[in-house]
């Protein structure tokens, strides 16, 4: 099935999930930049080791762009006659993973990084290597791919290294790493730049570079996780030559086996592949790394999937799940979409819950808002690591409970009218939650935002995901400092702001309170790291200054998105609107004309 086809079928159902599938329908982009650090070791790191980002020396290249493809020169294949890496960076590679260099050393050069036959071994366990590879943009992705590893007890791990800043910064952090000599920018490149397509480019050479040393290799994307020990599933299938993730996004099996190939027809998703070194995976690696040399427009999972797709079936003798594919030798075999997760499969169906099996791993596909999305996803999932300031932020945070009546939810047709009509009750109730964060200056616990500038769209609101204060890594101090909000009727006996003292501690506020009283009344409360509205319906009248209303406005209209798609009109997209409710009269109807066709400001 094609993203398009899941993003209908998720559209047409609905979002029973409240607040959490609020959030990836508005389609609201942000979150904020924190990289892991090596708290998990045991030793202080060298220069600045005390910040979760310890940083490595002054760096003294990073170029704009991708300067050239992987650098054939930094391969030593089998055969040729290449020294041993330096004692020193032998020494490193060898060490436990978080082990940091001596605090007063100094780094080695990075010819002795090169990807080497030598260098592989240092890391290799019962002959498989596990790697991934980046830039410095994706640090905190990696640093997290990395502890779900050692977490897993496996230390048969290497990270390369696509620009010098990353390489300098794993090395001190006692991360094995190795560089790819691709001189690449160290900033986020965006999913389907050019860029993008040219990082693909270099996992292609790095596979085929490294399956020449004999060893088999796990190659990984960086914005996945592991979160079980893969390696023995993968020993249940010796004679395949490839494993490989697809999108797919329905079942075929309904245990642990893998995919059924005949039944797969979405596409093989390369950002989890196992390959052995044998002649048809080299063959197969070889004429991949041509096609896509010889021609920049092809990407690199579509040239996997036409290469591979040359020739598919039949099955190979036996039980295990393999067919043949490729040039008709090679043996391939289906991860199970189930278990082997992509972001739909592990986000939205939750398809291991109900099928009842351990996810291995997931991947963040299927996923809107680009890096930011993908990262607040595993943030979400609690399977992203973020430094302990994450989870105390300054000012304290904001949550309250969404009111959603049964009606919206259970009664009535799935229509997109009743799909707008629920999504857009809880949108009124994330936009009051937003007004007071901004006038709290508290963090929000279930949005996604993005950074914008002050001058125009008012000071920023910091956000966390929905499930932060579930999370584990949650220090005690701020679980036990929490005030509840509950909302009172204004004039009423009982609707009286009131302190109480037990815990956790409880004050009622009046409904519809303006931007001052939530000011006078919540400044006795600053100290408290938590505080939790029973309801955002009617919790907020609106802003006193005018400039201030009209900065807010500007910034969350911008935090929504479209639903997408209905199949009788073109374009078939619906654009949602944070202030739907002032437009009387309003319908969820696609753009009439192609000038009616952008975002609602």
């Amino acid at each position: 099935m094609g993203l398009k086809d899941s993003c209908q079928e998720v559209a047409s159902s609905r979002p029973l999930f409240l607040t959490i599938y609020a959030t990836v329908v508005v389609g609201i982009v942000l979150s904020s930049f924190y990289v892991f650090s090596a708290v998990y070791s045991a030793n202080k790191s060298s220069p600045d080791s005390t910040s979760w980002l310890s940083s490595p020396p002054a760096l003294s290249y990073v170029d704009p762009h991708f300067g050239k493809a992987f650098d054939s020169s930094l391969i030593t294949t089998v055969g040729a006659a290449a020294p041993a890496p330096p004692t020193q960076h032998g020494d490193t590679l060898a060490k436990s993973i978080w082990e940091v260099p001596p605090k007063n050393s100094k780094m080695p050069s990075l010819k002795t990084f090169r990807l080497t036959k030598e260098l592989v071994e240092q890391r290799v366990k019962d002959n498989v290597i596990i790697v991934t590879f980046g830039n410095y943009a994706f640090m905190d992705f990696i640093l997290s791919w990395v502890k779900h590893l050692t977490d897993l007890n496996l230390s048969n791990l290497l990270v390369g290294a696509m620009d010098t800043k990353l390489l300098e910064a794993l090395y001190w952090k006692g991360i094995p790493v190795f560089d790819m000599g691709s001189h690449m920018s160290t900033v986020d490149v965006g999913w389907g730049s050019p860029t993008f397509h040219k990082m693909g480019r270099e996992k292609v050479i790095l596979i085929d570079a490294i399956l020449p040393f004999g060893y088999e290799l796990l190659m990984c994307d960086t914005d996945m996780v592991w979160l079980k020990d893969p390696l023995p599933y993968l020993a249940r299938y010796p004679e395949a030559d490839v494993l490989t993730s697809s999108d797919q996004v329905v079942p075929t099996v309904v245990d642990d086996r893998l995919d059924i190939w005949q039944q797969v027809g979405a596409a093989y998703n390369i950002g989890i592949f196992h390959w052995r070194p044998t002649e048809p995976a080299k063959r197969l690696a070889k004429e991949w790394k041509d096609m896509l040399l010889a021609d920049e427009k092809i990407w690199d999972q579509n040239g996997f999937n036409d290469i591979v797709r040359r020739q598919l079936g039949p099955s190979v003798d036996g039980d295990d799940g393999l067919a043949y594919a490729f040039d008709g030798s090679l043996k391939l075999g289906l991860l199970p979409a189930s278990i082997f997760c992509s972001g739909h499969t592990y986000f939205v169906q939750a398809m291991y819950q109900q099928l009842r099996l351990e996810p291995y791993a997931v991947h963040t596909t299927f996923q809107y808002a680009g890096t930011e999305g993908k990262r607040h996803r595993l943030r979400e999932g609690m399977v992203f690591y973020d430094p302990p300031e994450y989870y105390d932020a300054p000012g304290g945070f904001l949550s309250f409970k969404p009111s959603i009546p049964k009606s919206l939810l259970l009664d009535g047709d799935h229509t997109i009218d009743t799909h707008f009509t629920l999504i857009n009750y809880q949108i009124k109730q994330i936009r009051t939650a937003l007004a007071i964060s901004s006038v709290l200056n508290r963090t929000l616990v279930n949005v996604m935002l993005k950074e914008m500038p002050e001058d125009e769209f008012g000071p920023g609101i910091n956000i966390r995901e929905y499930s932060l204060l579930d999370n584990p890594s949650m220090p005690k101090q701020v679980k036990e400092s929490w005030l509840n909000v509950k909302l009172c009727q204004g004039g009423t006996k009982d609707c009286q702001v009131t302190n109480s003292n037990g815990s956790p501690r409880v004050i009622r506020l009046p409904k519809r309170s303006n931007e001052e009283t939530l000011k006078a009344v919540f400044s006795s409360f600053k100290d408290i790291k938590v505080v939790q509205f029973s309801s955002m319906q009617d919790a907020f009248e609106g802003f006193t200054d005018q400039k201030t209303k009209e900065r807010f406005r500007n910034r969350v209209k911008r935090y929504v998105g479209i639903w997408c798609c209905t199949g009788d009109h073109v374009p078939g997209h619906i654009y949602y609107d944070m202030y739907w409710d002032e437009k009387p009269g309003w319908k969820p109807v696609p753009p009439q004309t192609s000038a009616d066709d952008h975002p609602p400001w």
